[in-house]
């Protein structure tokens, strides 16, 4: 599968980008290493639903999308490989429609069209039935649009080529002004916000012998709240004992780098 170009594990990697720092968790595409994704959107605070230009809507998309609606996992849409023979842009929204039941709205058209859409809503009785693509847009109509993306009702769809880096800056542009800050968790009952002093954190995954060279274990964990630093003292909470998180590494791949401190919202592996 890594010969194929497969994700098979997931991987953690954290960027600074036009003044916000992002963190992404790419998780496998395939259908054998769903389980791992399945865990991994556990620390997601919204998805990026990455859909190839010819083949469209998927087995393993319907499983995935179907884990962030229940989550209500905000859902952004690239469609990737439009620098090879694709489906119709038009097509590929309507399927999404209709295979995955989700609103669509494209925030940026392939080379050729020369044409960008905005949208409003068509209301009845103060629900919002469908979109309709329009040409210019005003704030109100923004501020619903971004309301309905939270909510997971409404999918932003950028067209792209990841290979040629065609349509990454537009996708990443809307994704940050459409995204939400760290969202609170709750534990126990508890609601966890983010913004509280007290450290805290849950492990979503254990993955062993991710070191070729000796066997190891790595635990990754999504920061609830506070600062963690290395070497700190935590409460670990099933085994009832404090423990020293001494090894803490971001990994993108086969890399893997030390981390210092890290805040709410980051991911990092111990």
């Amino acid at each position: 599968e890594k010969q194929r170009g497969i994700s098979v594990t997931s991987s953690v990697l954290q960027f600074n980008y036009d003044g916000f720092c992002i963190n992404i968790l790419d998780t496998p595409g395939h259908q054998d290493f769903s389980e791992d994704t399945y865990r991994t959107l556990m620390a997601a605070d919204c998805a990026v639903m990455v859909i190839d230009a010819s083949k469209g809507v998927e087995d393993q998309t319907r499983k995935l999308f179907k884990v962030c609606t229940m989550r209500h996992i905000p859902i952004f849409t690239f469609i990737n490989k439009m620098d090879r023979e694709a489906r119709d842009p038009y097509e590929l929204m309507e399927e999404i429609e209709q295979e995955l039941g989700i609103e669509t709205c494209p925030v940026n058209w392939p080379i050729g069209s020369g044409k960008r859409f905005a949208g409003v809503y068509e209301r009845n009785d103060q629900e919002v039935i469908r979109f309709i693509p329009v040409d210019g847009g005003k704030k109100e109509v923004e501020t619903e649009i971004l309301k309905a993306v939270r909510a997971g009702k409404l999918s932003p769809v950028c067209f792209g080529s990841a290979l040629t880096n065609f349509g990454i800056e537009p996708f990443l542009k809307h994704f940050l002004n459409m995204t939400t800050p760290p969202t609170p968790r709750t534990a126990d009952g508890e609601v966890i916000d983010p913004y509280q002093e007290n450290f805290s954190a849950f492990v979503f995954k254990i993955q062993a012998n991710m070191n070729a060279r000796h066997r190891d274990r790595m635990a990754f964990f999504r920061i609830c709240s506070g600062k963690f630093e290395k070497g700190m003292e935590v409460y670990h909470y099933q085994g009832k004992k404090k423990i020293k998180l001494n090894q803490s590494k971001q990994l993108m791949a086969d890399e893997r780098s030390e981390v210092n401190e890290a805040y709410a919202g980051d991911v990092i592996g111990v």
